[in-house]
């Protein structure tokens, strides 16, 4: 149950009796109507700014219009009291036996408390990852790794048909260049001298292990052939293995997509042809010439004739080349089908998970789906910003081409991939992130891991003290929502609850916004309130959760702690973080 939601149409259903009274005009739009906490916990439980929209449309007075709706909420069997606060905002106080019964919806719900069905089964293609093929993952890719599985998850948990999709680039250049490294290590496992390295090529040592089990394979036969003969064979064999290295990183974090697709494969379908004619039919392809890059000295620029797609149509600031002057496409071209592709396979909504680099894609990829659309298919795009590797505050060298990065594979064996995937969530995707190979273990406050799985394990510790203090004692989720919750009357307790009830609203929330990072601010919000509460229990015996004189009592707050364990581990469930029951 999302109490705020609830509220939000309890409202909505107020206006439409008032409307029908003759008290307020007909047709009164809602949806503009919020329900949210209020910004000082002082000034209740639930504030609306419903007075305050639908004041103007109604033809009254925001207070006035506030006064009515009072009136009515003031009505309400879960109301305690109703203000009218400032120009016309209404604040709600609720009754704390009905905050006490929004428990039992959770131990009711169990870690499935908060799924929803607000994506009504739509389809939605979550695209992440989709890093070249060219060698293993690094940090920077978990961060669009952890993101994308972890809104995936999100979506899910709302009611969406999700699909996780990885988008194989293997129809660049990139690829030649890993296949003529390759052909390096094939001479090398074969007994040859290659020297240095070239410059440009793929130095990196897990090039050596495929070199050597092609050597094994074919022995010598791709000596002493031209470059034309071995390129494309040799390409498919390293792209293989480079897809085997990612996906078994991807494993290590506990990513796994059901979907890879092949730009290659697109390209030879002949789907950026279609893509290509479908804009043809509509006007927006044209031949011309682009202005000079902004910051590039004219003298530099030559001007030519380009294929360009009229993506200014669609909000972009410039048209976008689609084929360059010698005929082939850009990288642009193969992306637009893809998307096309993505749509004809019933997805409406579509979410690409991009690296900062990527930030220039962003308006021209959306153009391009608008038009192939005609409209009917929704494109966002999450920029994940730069990944920060560091040791004791120093920063630790990473360099894909020159070899010397330090790949996910070992920094998830050194900290644990729980640990990998809740610090890529602690901030928003589109700001820069420092990851410290030291910090992210330490024990302490600062340490959001830590101090969340601590939250967890010490309700589970006072789960367990139950069990050995009470003989007997049921702990089933169905017995302590039957309990006598009414016992729960202290501050600290009532906090507690009215911070879980939130849960609902936060994950929906997060899934409208795509932003799942708001799971791990929320899990270190809950976390840091229950330690507070069990802080208070250190300085108050009797706020304790084991009262051996109170049998009943500690019934009560059995259920607050697990009640408290659940929400904790439904939000680690979408993060793709595993609940510690107990800490070493």
């Amino acid at each position: 149950m999302n109490l705020f939601r609830t509220f939000k149409d309890l409202i909505a259903a107020e206006v439409e009796d008032l409307a029908r009274a003759g008290t307020l005009p007909a047709g009164l739009d809602t949806a503009r109507v919020t329900v949210e906490p209020p910004r000082e916990a002082s000034h209740g439980d639930l504030a609306t700014n419903a007075a305050m929209v639908l004041a103007k449309p109604a033809g009254m007075k925001p207070r006035d219009l506030a006064a009515l709706l009072a009136a009515r909420l003031e009505g309400q069997e879960a109301v305690r009291a109703v203000e009218i606060a400032g120009p016309g905002f209404i604040n709600l106080r609720l009754t704390e036996d009905y905050l006490r019964a929004r428990l039992v919806d959770v131990l009711t719900a169990g870690t499935g408390y908060g799924d929803a069905g607000l994506g009504r089964g739509v389809k939605v293609n979550v695209e992440y990852v989709s890093a070249n093929p060219t060698g293993p993952l690094h940090i920077a890719h978990a961060r669009g790794a952890v993101i994308g599985d972890a809104l995936a998850a999100l979506l899910e948990k709302v009611g969406y048909d999700v699909t996780r999709e990885y988008y194989i680039n293997d129809a660049g250049a990139q690829v030649d260049v890993l296949a003529r490294s390759l052909h390096l290590r094939y001479r090398e496992a074969l007994g040859e001298d290659v020297g240095e390295i070239p410059e440009g090529y793929y130095p990196g040592d897990y090039l050596k292990q495929v070199g050597g089990d092609l050597a094994a394979r074919d022995g010598d036969k791709w000596l002493g052939t031209a470059e034309a003969e071995w390129l494309a064979p040799l390409r498919d064999v390293a792209i293989a293995a480079m897809l085997d290295l990612i996906r078994d990183d991807l494993k290590d974090l506990g990513v796994e997509q059901e979907v890879f697709t092949s730009e290659r494969a697109l390209v030879e379908a002949g789907r950026v042809e279609e893509a290509y004619r479908i804009l043809e039919a509509q006007g927006l392809i044209y031949v011309g010439t682009l202005e000079p890059p902004k910051g590039k000295p004219v003298e530099d620029w030559e001007a030519v004739p380009l294929t360009l797609f009229k993506a200014t149509r669609f909000g972009d600031d410039v048209d976008r080349p689609i084929k360059k002057s010698d005929g082939s496409w850009t990288y642009f071209a193969p992306d637009m089908a893809y998307h096309l592709d993505k749509f004809r396979r019933g997805f409406t909504v579509m979410v690409d998970v991009f690296g900062a680099d990527h930030a220039g894609h962003v308006k021209r990829l959306k153009a391009g789906v608008t038009a192939l659309t005609r409209g009917k298919a929704a494109l966002d795009i999450r920029l994940c910003q730069l990944v920060t590797l560091l040791r004791g505050g120093k920063p630790v060298r990473m360099s894909k081409r020159a070899g010397s990065f330090v790949t996910l594979k070992e920094v998830i064996d050194e900290v644990g991939k729980g640990v990998v995937r809740f610090i890529m969530l602690t901030r928003r995707n589109d700001v820069p992130l420092d990851f410290d190979l030291e910090q992210v273990l330490e024990q302490s406050r600062e340490n959001p891991v830590f101090y969340v799985h601590y939250a967890h394990a010490r309700c589970c510790s006072v789960l367990r003290s139950a069990k050995a203090e009470f003989p007997g004692i049921d702990l089933d989720l169905g017995a302590l929502a039957a309990g006598p919750l009414h016992r729960l009357t202290d501050s600290g307790e009532l906090g507690l609850i009215k911070q879980l009830t939130s849960w609902p609203r936060i994950v929906e929330g997060a899934a409208e916004s795509f932003e799942p990072h708001r799971i791990a601010f929320y899990l270190y919000d809950l976390a840091a309130a229950f330690h507070s509460h069990w802080n208070r229990g250190n300085d108050n015996a009797q706020l304790r959760f084991l009262l051996a004189a109170d049998r009943e009592l500690t019934a009560a707050r059995l259920a607050l702690v697990q009640a408290v364990a659940l929400v904790i581990a439904s939000g680690l469930q979408i993060m793709g973080v595993e609940p510690v029951e107990e800490l070493r």
